[in-house]
C-alpha cells in the first residue's frame, strides 16, 4: 500500500529532467538511468531464454507500437519454444513468424483479439486463432485470473528521474495485462514518445529490458476516394458544433476528419485516432472546451499515425491516454455530452444488423471498440452513433455486389444489433433507423443502397412482407428509378430563429405526410384537396412522396425539435400537366407555422427549380377565400394572370422572368 501511495505521489511531480535519445541515431555514452538498473539489462535472446519457457502465454505489444527486436528473437528462438501461445490485439508488422522459424507452423499458436494484415491468412488457413470480445472487456479477462499471462513484451519510452517509463503511443489493453502478468520484459526505445495520462510503468514493475533504437511502425490510410469523400460529408452533416469524436478504424472513419474542418470546438474521447485529429487541432476545430467529461483533454488510448502524429502526442499535456477498460467503457463513454460515435461496417442488411468483423464465414477484423462506442454514444445526451459504408464492394473477380443486404450472408457475424443502430451512412444518403418499425427501415436502407439494388431488395422485402405489397420507389416517366436530387437541399431560418430544413420528398416521409394531412382542420383540407377529406391511406399518399424528380418536384419543410422529433410543417410542389412547358402549383402550410414566411421560400425555391426543368409558366387553382395565398402568389414578382369560376380562382405564373425585367 505504501509502494502505491509514494508511485502515485511520483506520477504527479514534474518529470522535465527525463533523459531523452529523440532524434539520435546512435548513442554516444549510456544515460544515467541505465546504469541505475543495469542489473535488468539483458541481451534479447538472454531475457526471452530466462522469462518464456515452452507452453507459455504471452502477449506483444499491439499496433504501432510493437517491440521490433524483442519479437524478432522470440520467432528466432521459436523451435526453442514450442506450443507458445501469442496474444495479440493488433498485430501491424511485417514479420514472418513461420518462414523465420524456419516454415515450421506448429511452434507459434496465435491468438489474435482483432485480426491485422499479418495474421489473416493465418487465421483463414486455420492456424491462429481469433477471439471476438468487447474491447472494453479484455483486459477484465486477465486482471481476474480467467485467462493466464506469463509474459508480456513491451515498447516503452527510457524512464523518467522517477523511475516510470511511458507506454507511449499504445496503452489500450497492454498496461492491464502487463499489470496482471507474471514476467515483464521491456523493449526501452528513445524514440517512443513520452505520453501522459494513465499510461505509465514503473522500472520496478519490469523483471528485464533491452535497449533499441528502432524507428516506430507508421500507419497511413490512402487518400479518400471520391466515394468516401460523399460519405465523409453525410456524415458530418450529423455532427454539430461542440460534438465529441470517436473514430473507428478504417478508411472512411479516417476520411470524416477532413470533412469536419467547418465545425467549431470538438472534442475527441476515442480508443483511437489518427494524423487527421492533427489537422482539426493545428486548425483550431479540435479544442476539447465544450467536452463535459475531461474537458480540455483529447482523451484516447492508443493511436496509429506516422511520425509527426508521434511527435505531436510526445509530452502533450493536450493529450491524455488511458487503458481502454476506461476510455471504452459505455458509462464513461456516454458522460460527453453530443458523443459521436463513427465507425465502419463490411456490410448492413435491410433491417439494420450490421456485420464488420467477417466475410462469410472467413474472419477478416474484429469486434474491438465499435460496439463499446455505438451503445456509449446511445446513451449520452444528444449523443450519435453512426455506421458508414460504402454502397457497394468490387470482388477480385470484378463483380460489383452491393453492402446494403437482404439478409447477412451465411457466417457473417452480427457485431451491432438492428437495437442498437441508429444512423447508416453510405454515399447515397442517410437512414435513420432508431426507433422505426421494420417497415419503415426497410424503406431507408433501400433508399441508401446503390440504385443498381434498389429493385431488387424491394422485391425481397415484398416477398418477406416487410413493406406493403404495392410499395414503389420513385420512377421517371421511362420506368427507370428516379435519383433524389440532393442538390436541392436547403435550409430557412425563421424570423423566430427556427431552423427548417427545405428537401425533396422522399419515399420513406409517408407517415411524416399522413401526420401533416391530419393535423389540418376541415377547412385547411378543403383549401388544398377541394373537397373534405377524411382519410390519407396509402394508397393516396404514396404518390406525393414517389415522384419523378426530373419533371415532377414536391418539396417538404422538415423541423426537428429539441427533443429530436422530426415533424414536417409544410409542403409545396409541381406537378407535369398535358402542356410540356406548364405545371400545376400546390401548397400545403400547418396553421400553427403561418406568417413565418414559409410559403413564401416555397414558391421561390420552386420556381427556379422549375425553370431548371425547363417549364414557362406554374397554374392552379386557389379557393376565393382564401385571400392568404391568392397574395403570396401577387407579391412572388413575376407575371400574374388570374380568372375567376364558380368561387375558383384559376391562375397563371409566368415564370420565364421577373415583372421587373419585363
Amino acid at each position: 500500500m505504501l509502494i502505491g501511495i509514494i508511485r502515485h505521489f511520483l506520477l504527479q511531480r514534474h518529470t522535465s529532467g527525463l533523459v531523452r535519445f529523440v532524434g539520435k541515431d546512435s548513442v554516444s555514452e549510456k544515460p544515467e538511468w541505465i546504469a541505475k538498473y543495469s542489473q535488468k539489462e539483458m541481451s534479447s535472446q538472454a531475457a526471452i531464454k530466462k522469462y518464456v519457457k515452452p507452453g507459455d502465454r504471452i502477449f506483444i505489444d499491439s499496433g504501432c507500437a510493437e517491440p521490433l527486436t524483442l519479437t524478432q528473437t522470440l520467432i528466432e528462438l521459436g523451435h526453442q519454444l514450442p506450443d507458445v501461445e501469442i496474444l495479440h490485439f493488433l498485430s501491424l508488422s511485417n514479420l514472418d513468424y513461420y518462414k523465420t522459424a524456419g516454415g515450421a507452423e506448429d511452434l507459434f499458436r496465435h491468438n489474435a483479439f482483432f485480426i491485422g494484415s499479418s495474421l489473416r491468412n493465418a487465421i483463414r488457413e486455420g492456424q491462429a486463432d481469433y477471439t471476438p470480445m468487447l474491447l472494453s472487456e479484455i483486459p477484465r479477462l486477465f486482471k481476474t485470473g480467467r485467462m493466464h499471462i506469463d509474459c508480456v513484451l513491451i515498447q516503452v519510452s527510457p524512464p523518467d528521474r522517477n523511475g516510470f517509463c511511458s507506454y507511449g503511443i499504445n496503452v489500450d489493453i497492454v498496461k492491464p495485462i502487463a499489470e496482471a502478468a507474471d514476467y515483464v520484459i521491456a523493449e526501452i526505445n528513445p524514440k517512443m514518445p513520452r505520453t501522459l495520462g494513465d499510461s505509465f510503468i514503473y522500472m520496478d514493475d519490469i523483471d528485464a529490458f533491452i535497449t533499441s533504437n528502432n524507428d516506430l511502425i507508421e500507419f497511413s490510410y490512402e487518400p479518400p476516394d471520391e466515394v468516401s469523400q460523399k460519405i465523409a460529408k453525410y456524415v458530418a452533416s450529423l455532427v454539430e458544433d461542440g460534438s465529441t469524436i470517436q473514430m473507428g478504424i478504417g478508411s472512411i472513419p479516417n476520411a470524416v476528419t477532413a470533412a469536419l474542418e467547418d465545425k467549431r470546438d470538438l472534442g475527441i474521447h476515442s480508443e483511437v485516432f489518427s494524423d487527421g485529429v492533427v489537422d482539426l487541432v493545428e486548425k483550431g476545430v479540435v479544442t476539447c472546451r465544450k467536452k463535459t467529461l475531461h474537458p480540455g483533454k483529447i482523451i484516447t488510448s492508443f493511436v496509429m499515425g506516422t511520425k509527426r502524429l508521434y511527435d505531436f502526442v510526445d509530452d502533450n499535456p493536450f493529450v491524455e491516454f488511458h487503458p481502454s477498460q476506461y476510455v471504452n467503457d459505455p458509462f464513461v463513454i456516454a458522460q460527453n455530452e453530443k458523443q459521436v460515435a463513427i465507425n465502419a461496417a463490411l456490410t448492413v442488411d435491410i433491417t439494420g444488423q450490421c456485420n464488420s468483423d467477417s466475410v462469410g464465414h472467413q474472419f477478416y477484423s474484429g469486434i474491438g471498440g465499435q460496439v463499446d462506442f455505438i451503445r456509449g454514444a446511445a446513451q449520452a445526451k444528444l449523443g450519435n452513433p453512426i455506421i458508414a459504408l460504402p454502397s457497394t464492394v468490387v470482388l477480385p473477380t470484378g463483380e460489383v455486389r452491393s453492402r446494403i443486404v437482404p439478409f447477412l450472408e451465411p457466417g457473417a457475424g452480427v457485431v451491432i444489433s438492428r437495437g442498437d443502430v441508429h444512423n447508416v451512412v453510405t454515399e447515397w444518403g442517410i437512414a435513420n433507423l432508431w426507433g422505426k418499425s421494420v417497415r419503415e427501415r426497410v424503406l431507408q436502407m433501400i433508399n441508401i443502397a446503390h440504385p443498381n439494388f434498389r429493385e431488387a431488395l424491394l422485391k425481397q422485402a415484398k416477398d418477406w412482407h416487410y413493406i406493403y405489397s404495392d410499395q414503389t420507389l420513385p420512377a421517371s416517366v421511362d420506368g427507370r428509378l428516379s435519383l433524389y436530387p440532393e442538390q436541392y437541399e436547403t435550409s430557412f431560418i425563421t424570423p423566430d430563429n427556427k431552423k427548417i430544413i427545405v428537401r425533396p420528398v422522399k419515399s420513406t416521409d409517408e407517415r411524416l405526410q399522413q401526420e401533416l394531412y391530419y393535423s389540418l382542420s376541415e377547412r385547411d383540407r378543403y383549401y388544398r384537396f377541394f373537397t373534405p377529406v377524411k382519410d390519407f391511406r396509402h394508397k393516396k399518399i404514396q404518390p406525393l412522396v414517389n415522384v419523378d424528380y426530373s419533371r415532377d418536384m414536391i418539396l417538404v419543410c422538415s423541423y426537428t425539435n429539441p427533443q429530436g422529433e422530426e415533424s414536417l410543417i409544410g409542403t409545396g410542389g409541381f406537378f407535369k400537366t398535358e402542356n410540356p412547358a406548364k405545371a400545376e402549383l400546390a401548397f400545403t402550410t400547418s396553421e400553427s407555422w403561418r406568417e413565418k414566411g414559409i410559403a413564401k421560400f416555397l414558391l421561390q425555391y420552386l420556381i427556379r427549380i422549375a425553370r431548371e426543368q425547363g417549364y414557362r409558366a406554374l397554374n392552379g387553382l386557389i379557393l376565393l377565400e382564401n385571400r392568404a395565398m391568392l397574395h403570396i402568389m401577387q407579391s412572388a414578382g413575376y407575371k400574374l394572370v388570374t380568372k375567376v369560376d364558380m368561387g375558383e380562382i384559376h391562375f397563371e405564373l409566368d415564370i420565364t422572368k421577373k415583372s421587373s425585367e419585363a
